[in-house]
């Protein structure tokens, strides 16, 4: 899901099968949540992720009215950590129906022993320090790449790359990081040349 946080909510009632399938789609280091019950341990051994125990995902016999909400509470908290992981939430049949009908209560259910709740969030944040560090260098590198090509050229070229980038979604904050990276190369060159006129001997 473009743009959202996947959340796994996995039934314990369902095939094994399932879950195994899971794990093949699941991202970089997922966050796996789990009830502490034998057969929440066995659908999540299937998915070869060290889980979260907690004691909330527990099945209830007689829930609290709150209990919904106290669910929504503990996926999101999980969630919110890292805006750029799965979270997969492994717990009863009841429990995975009442998570379900607080966190996505729009979302009709699949049927299956999984079901995808997407969460909305916005865009990678730019790592500022990262992009001074690139254009400094790519400054430097375009100064001393002067005689050999035109000084615009580096550049240009990681504008370019950063357009790119700013075209795919999942590359989207690389992109705009190479884009700001080119104005710092920009500017560093232009202090370079200048300073390069005033004292030419220094390159």
């Amino acid at each position: 899901m473009s743009g959202h946080q996947r959340i796994f909510v996995v039934s314990t009632s369902g095939e094994q099968s399932e879950p195994a399938r899971l794990a093949g789609g699941l991202g970089r280091d997922p966050i796996v949540l789990t009830a502490p019950t034998a057969e929440a341990e066995r659908v999540v051994r299937g998915l070869r992720v060290e889980p979260q125990v907690d004691v909330l995902l527990a099945p209830a016999r007689f829930p609290r009215a709150d209990r919904g909400h106290r669910l929504d509470a503990l996926v999101r908290r999980h969630a919110l950590r890292d805006r750029f992981r799965d979270v997969v939430v492994v717990t009863d049949p009841a429990t995975a129906t009442l998570l379900l009908r607080v966190l996505a209560p729009d979302q009709l259910p699949t049927g299956g022993a999984v079901t995808v709740v997407g969460l909305p969030r916005g865009d990678r944040p730019v790592a500022v320090g990262r992009v001074v560090v690139v254009g400094i260098v790519l400054g430097i590198a375009a100064a001393l790449a002067r005689p050999v090509v035109p000084v615009l050229t580096v550049p240009v070229a990681a504008a370019l790359g950063g357009l790119a980038g700013v075209m795919v979604p999942p590359m989207r904050h690389l992109g705009r990081e190479l884009l700001l990276a080119a104005a710092v190369c920009v500017v560093v060159v232009l202090v370079l040349v200048a300073g390069s006129a005033r004292f030419p001997a220094v390159w």
